[in-house]
């Protein structure tokens, strides 16, 4: 008799490993989008970026694209052709862009439908099976890059012809994106500019300043630009530059020539003069004078004259030596002539003063006398001889020209009795 029993149970397993194994073989075709999320990054407002989301069929069954939906501002894909089957391992690209039309952040999602025919198992039908892949989408719009000048114009207002003024200005980058300035450039007679060095790229909210300098060649308006040209939405920026040339100013000195005379040497003497200006302002940084006899006072440097003042100075003449000096006073100015004055004294030598004293006495058995000196008359009076003088005359060598004196004298016996006063003399010594 045939025993079945245990080997039944092994084929029943095996069919049911057979089984298994035939249904993972069933699997369904998958949908895989790459690259997933997109980030389309900074975007310049007005403009447009694309990105390319390769979709795959990573399953072992066809697949069919049936529809596709983008969601969110600025966001767009291109036309697949739906509806699109898509084979094992085959792909297909999809086209996303972004085009924001304001600033900020902005999200959104393209969503992809699809549907897989399910393989026949004994003998069943195979109703599709549906699926949805999404692709998250994000993207930044930014304000496209603007220069902006500030001031936005330049006005010097008067300048004298000769001089100048120098006047700053500053360029902004206000956009989302750096700027590259390629170029600039100054037009405009007696305007030139400095510290704006192309190329230079200025990134947002960056800026350049820089200086530009009028210095009128003539009398009269001048106008000109500084125009900068870069890749920014407005890709020439001009700076309007005005200002006025006024005449240069002329300097004049009264008077133009000094003559001090005869001056002692050790003493001095001062005359006044004056600057004037006329047709416009005149500056005066420094004066000079050739000799050393000769100095300036009474006036400060730097000194702004307007056109009909008067500004007034000393010069002093103090002779070192005896003869004749000349000097000339010149002056440092923005003016258009350069007036000397021209100064002259004549050092003398000091004179030599002295005062002859005599007198007469009677009297006998005087040993010899003595001779007092004051500066008012009456005294108090001063003892001028060192020793007794024997004699009834004195000469006083040590007198100062333009002072007056007042003299006495007293007699001295053999015993030293001493007399009083005798009658007062005045001497008044000239100068010099």
């Amino acid at each position: 008799m045939k025993r079945f029993g245990p080997p039944s149970t092994h084929v029943v397993c095996g069919l049911v490993l057979l089984n298994v194994f035939l249904f993972a073989a069933t699997a369904t075709g998958q949908l895989a989008p790459n690259p997933s999320p997109v980030n389309f990054g900074s975007v310049v407002i007005g403009n447009t970026a694309s990105q390319s989301v390769v979709l795959s069929n990573t399953g072992n069954s066809n697949l069919t694209i049936s529809q596709t939906t983008v969601s969110g501002t600025g966001f767009g894909i291109g036309n697949l052709g739906l509806p699109l089957t898509l084979a094992p391992g085959q792909s297909v690209p999809l086209a996303t862009t972004f085009a924001p039309q304001s600033s900020g952040n902005f999200s959104g999602s393209v969503s992809i439908a699809y549907s897989v025919l399910k393989n026949k198992s004994h003998g069943k039908g195979n109703p599709p099976s549906n699926g949805t892949t999404t692709v998250s989408l994000n993207g930044t719009g930014v304000t496209p890059g603007q220069l902006s000048a500030n001031p936005s114009s330049l006005n010097f207002g008067n300048i004298q012809v000769s001089s100048s003024q120098t006047l700053t200005d500053s360029i902004t980058n206000v956009g989302g994106v750096s700027v590259t300035i390629s170029q600039a450039t100054v037009t405009g007679p007696g305007f030139s500019f400095s510290g704006l060095n192309p190329p230079l790229t200025l990134n947002p909210g960056a800026s350049v300043t820089f200086s530009v300098v009028f210095a009128p060649l003539s009398a009269g308006s001048a106008s000109g630009t500084v125009t900068v040209t870069s890749n920014a939405s407005n890709p020439t920026l001009t700076i309007p530059l005005t200002g006025t040339g006024t005449p240069q100013g002329q300097l004049a000195v009264s008077p133009t020539s000094q003559d001090f005379g005869s001056v002692t040497v050790g003493a001095s003497s001062s005359k006044g003069g004056s600057l004037s200006a006329s047709l416009g302002n005149v500056t005066v940084t420094s004066a000079n004078i050739n000799n050393s006899e000769f100095s300036i006072s009474g006036i400060s440097f730097p000194v702004n004259i307007a056109p009909g003042q008067n500004v007034p100075y000393t010069v002093t003449f103090a002779p070192q030596s005896a003869g004749t000096a000349n000097g000339v006073l010149s002056f440092t100015s923005n003016a258009s002539n350069a007036p000397t004055e021209t100064l002259t004294g004549n050092g003398v030598a000091p004179t030599s003063h002295s005062t002859s004293l005599s007198w007469t006495d009677s009297n006998s058995g005087i040993s010899g006398y003595n001779v007092y000196r004051g500066t008012v008359s009456g005294g108090p009076y001063a003892k001028i001889n060192s020793a007794l003088d024997p004699n009834a005359v004195y000469t006083d060598n040590s007198v100062q020209a333009g002072q007056t004196y007042y003299y006495v004298t007293t007699a001295v016996d053999s015993t030293g009795a001493e007399s009083g006063y005798s009658n007062e003399a005045q001497a008044v010594i000239p100068t010099p």
